[in-house]
């Protein structure tokens, strides 16, 4: 039993993100589940259009980079629903939310973003909120390829600076 789901494992392992996402629209299409058809062919189409743009194939952190801007403008618009009331509307993103997150690699730890935003703000010799801007562009480009939050990044930033 166990070596049936490794097999599995493996193979999705092995698969860039855009052959995934065709092989589970696929599977998707097969078994009617609209919502997350939209949401796959909604990446693809984000991911075929910055292609196009680039005038080349995407590399696997360009990829990673085009989900995580779906990611963002869909919980952009789950606090804009709930600001409006449309409850309704807060949870079909909400569900886009976590097709979208399983595409991405597992999230950045609380301690791990802590620890190097501490290191940055000691190489940087950062000390005021004036610094912000230069201690965040160096926390993130680290942190490039991984899950990371920009805005929980930004919340500790400022917390650590004092501002």
């Amino acid at each position: 039993m166990g070596s049936g789901n490794s097999n599995v494992r493996r193979e999705v392992i092995l698969m860039t993100i855009p052959e995934r996402i065709q092989k589970e629209l696929t599977e998707a299409m097969k078994a009617r589940e609209s919502l997350k058809i939209d949401v796959l062919r909604g990446m693809k189409t984000a991911l075929k259009l910055k292609e196009v743009e680039k005038i080349r194939a995407l590399s696997d952190l360009e990829v990673l980079q085009v989900i995580q801007t779906q990611l963002k403008q869909r919980k952009d618009s789950i606090e804009q629903f709930a600001l409006g009331g449309r409850s309704d509307l807060v949870a079909r993103e909400q569900a886009e939310v976590k097709i979208l997150e399983e595409y991405l690699p597992a999230p950045v730890s609380e301690n791990e973003l802590r620890a190097v935003i501490g290191e940055v703000i000691s190489e940087l010799q950062a000390s005021s909120g004036k610094d912000i801007g230069r201690v965040m562009k160096t926390v993130m480009n680290r942190f490039a390829g991984k899950n990371v939050d920009g805005k929980t990044v930004n919340e500790m930033v400022r917390a650590l600076l004092g501002s």
